[in-house]
């Protein structure tokens, strides 16, 4: 059972259930294409979750709404404020499931100009496989694509 973190830092949230829970490892998997950037296009990236971080995510009571990972706080100067400051007080999600677990780490840690699609746009830039559905070896992993 998860304890009471009213006022308790994310990171030591996340300490203790990497102390406390089992690991959870998903046969879930999340293949995208990475941004383009200046130079040649990148090959297709994989998210693997952590599962320690699937732990915290099915256990409930940890991890703040995925919002908290995109605010931007500016000072009276316009200076960036960092997320340090409001890690603390949020309230905790209550527990997910897989399947909930892979679409906030979407959100949270793939860019989003990958996954929040604009309109008109036709083609996916990401795809929720499981592992058995990806090839055995990385061989040829720099090739890798999402097909159009």
């Amino acid at each position: 059972m998860t304890p009471d973190f009213t006022n308790v830092h994310l990171w030591d949230r996340l300490a203790w259930a990497a102390a406390n829970l089992d690991p959870v490892q998903t046969e879930f998997r999340v293949v995208y294409d990475p941004p383009l950037g200046d130079g040649a296009p990148a090959p297709a990236a994989i998210l693997v979750p952590d599962p320690n971080w699937m732990a915290a995510a099915l256990a409930g009571g940890i991890l703040p709404p995925v919002e908290m990972y995109h605010r931007e706080e500016r000072d009276a100067a316009g200076n960036f404020i960092g997320p340090a400051d409001y890690w603390i007080a949020y309230e905790a999600l209550p527990p997910m499931t897989e399947e909930e677990a892979i679409e906030y780490l979407i959100k949270k840690d793939i860019p989003r100009e990958v996954w929040d699609t604009p309109e008109g746009r036709n083609s996916s830039s990401f795809a929720i496989c499981r592992v058995d559905q990806l090839p055995k070896t990385r061989e040829y992993r720099n090739a890798w694509r999402l097909a159009a």
